[in-house]
């Protein structure tokens, strides 16, 4: 059943508000999440059409919200894994192992990736934790720096298998932007004309 009410209250900082239902009764809570138009600021007094649900914690707030005049398009269940980025992450981590063990990478090379993609999966999974119960988020911006210095196969995994950070196309470019720039860096690296850099990680 699709209610009807207007946002009486909107913190942008934690991304959530509440909601007066017009048919009265309680206030409901409501997460930028549950907007199918993520990227248009709610105001207060904006009209909000949506449905109603339960989060994890079982308390009940809003779902599947549309502003006035917005058409509400029931979503698919589910959204496909991008098998393309798994591959590449896993391709990348399995190369430069396979490197490592033939003698061409630095074994503290191999470290910085592995922990640091393992630091940054976890990094995503603690945000995705962070937006459901509407508390302080990572900052975009440093989740990219981590996908910078040599986490993004983590992170490209974490979007996909935790459904974060997967969908937001200015994000998605931003953060190949940071792959393209890490692998660059990672080939130039391993040229002879960075020879003395690379001796750092040996």
């Amino acid at each position: 059943m699709r209610m009807k009410g207007k946002i009486i209250k909107w913190n942008e900082d934690k991304a959530f508000g509440f909601i007066t239902p017009n048919g009265g009764g309680d206030d409901v809570f409501i997460h930028k999440t549950a907007l199918t138009n993520r990227k248009r600021v709610p105001e207060i007094s904006d009209v909000i059409t949506f449905s109603i649900s339960k989060d994890k914690q079982g308390r009940y707030c809003a779902s599947e919200a549309t502003f006035t005049g917005e058409k509400f398009k029931k979503k698919q269940a589910g959204r496909s894994i991008s098998k393309l980025s798994i591959f590449l992450a896993t391709l990348f981590l399995a190369s430069i192992s396979l490197a490592y063990v033939v003698g061409y990478l630095p074994i503290k090379l191999l470290y910085v990736y592995w922990g640091l993609s393992t630091f940054t999966f976890l990094a995503y999974a603690n945000d995705k934790i962070k937006a459901q119960k509407g508390a302080w988020r990572t900052k975009e911006s440093t989740l990219h720096l981590f996908a910078l210095l040599g986490g993004w196969p983590g992170a490209a995994i974490a979007q996909q298998f935790l459904r974060h950070k997967s969908q937001k196309r200015e994000f998605r470019i931003g953060f190949w932007f940071t792959v393209f720039i890490n692998i660059s860096i990672f080939i130039w690296l391993n040229t002879l004309g960075a020879e003395n850099y690379l001796a750092l990680f040996s």
